[in-house]
């Protein structure tokens, strides 16, 4: 009786944590478009660390998962930071008047969208693009926008699938 009694208990352990780590720590979400190519790939699947942004912001550069109105969550890259000024001219980004270094290896973004002239993010705001330039529906269309803090889920830390293409970001 003690032997079933501990086997349950271990069982419930188990689960419950299970639940606490995919609830609040840890979650696979699964790429479903091209717009960060070459990046990841449409049917990639990733894990997004929940918990490191209750501790610190999203830097510049950090891949996110954010929910999107109405919509499956997205993943794109952050590119503006509260409280800068953002806006996209000849294909670079440009932050506070100062042109950034983009990701080596991407096309330039052609179409600046709401970046054509200079865009202020306020306090909780980040811009967000995808690293597929040309085909990524981001912060630069007006019907994703500016992504605020209470909509990111999290930052995307690993690739876990395709198993030949494992890697940590």
């Amino acid at each position: 009786m003690i032997g079933v009694l501990k086997i349950g208990l271990f069982i419930l352990s188990v689960l419950l944590l299970t639940f606490i780590l995919s609830e609040y720590v840890f979650e696979r979400v699964s790429v479903h478009n091209h717009s960060m190519e070459h990046t990841l790939e449409s049917g990639d699947g990733v894990m997004i660390d929940k918990i490191s942004y209750r501790f610190r912001d999203p830097k510049r550069y950090d891949i996110i998962v954010f929910k999107q109105k109405g919509s499956e969550d997205l993943i794109k890259r952050v590119i503006g930071l509260p409280n800068e000024t953002v806006q996209i001219k000849d294909g670079r980004f440009f932050i506070n008047d100062e042109e950034i270094d983009d990701i080596k290896g991407l096309d330039r973004p052609e179409y600046a969208g709401i970046a054509d002239k200079p865009l202020i993010l306020l306090e909780d705001e980040y811009f967000v693009v995808g690293d597929n330039r040309e085909e990524s529906i981001d912060s630069r269309y007006e019907d994703v926008g500016i992504v605020t803090r209470s909509r990111i889920k999290g930052r995307m830390f690993m690739r876990v699938y395709p198993f030949r293409n494992i890697k940590f970001f």
